[in-house]
């Protein structure tokens, strides 16, 4: 459904050093750096190309960037531990705590944290393994 993401940054510099963490958390990787935008996706397999699916960007318009109340990326994470890494990645590089890890009412198994960048964007991983 989706081709790709793009969430705004005003420090492109400091974004890095926040995404590159919490996407390492789950296991993705940078794809691209530009002067002004950041590209990541999923590590890929040797001899593919790259795939990259969230842009972090300074806004076209060169106007501030802001984030979106009620906006939020859900990321997918393989396990327990891997919520957990992300969340205590983006809390050392900058983030804020908007939910620390653990089991939420939607399912049995609904295991997630929710964060901001340092930019205010919101974030959260999410998994369904039993543990």
């Amino acid at each position: 459904m989706l081709d790709y993401l793009t969430l705004g940054t005003n420090d492109v510099k400091k974004a890095a050093a926040f995404y590159d963490a919490v996407f390492g958390a789950l296991g993705h990787v940078r794809t691209e750096t530009m002067d002004n935008e950041l590209a990541y996706g999923s590590a890929p397999k040797p001899g593919e190309k790259p795939q990259s699916l969230i842009f972090v960007t300074a806004p076209y318009d060169k106007a501030r960037a802001t984030n979106g109340n009620g906006t939020m990326l859900a990321l997918k994470a393989a396990s327990r531990k891997a919520v957990d890494a992300f969340h205590a990645a983006a809390l050392k590089h900058g983030g804020k705590d908007e939910g620390a890890p653990g089991l939420r009412t939607y399912s049995p198994t609904w295991y997630a944290c929710y964060v901001r960048d340092p930019d205010g964007n919101k974030l959260s991983a999410v998994t369904h393994a039993a543990e």
